[in-house]
């Protein structure tokens, strides 16, 4: 069994590219999977990877945009 590595909240900031407070919104909203380590939280390094896919935006191809004139 390979347990995965647990991230503090500056780490994922850091991967994030944002302040920690936009992590411990995540958290505090329930928004994201953590663990919680006595009275410290962390969160599992696969959870961040996942959120990071589940949030990721495609580009749009030209072929897919239909455009109508304005009214």
């Amino acid at each position: 069994m390979r347990v995965d590595r647990l991230l503090t909240v500056q780490q994922v900031a850091e991967v994030l590219g944002t302040g920690v407070r936009f992590p411990r919104r995540l958290i505090e909203e329930r928004r994201i999977t953590f663990v919680r380590v006595g009275r410290h939280v962390r969160i599992p390094e696969s959870v961040l990877t996942a959120y990071v896919a589940e949030h990721t935006v495609q580009p749009v191809t030209l072929r897919s945009v239909v455009f109508r004139r304005a009214a």
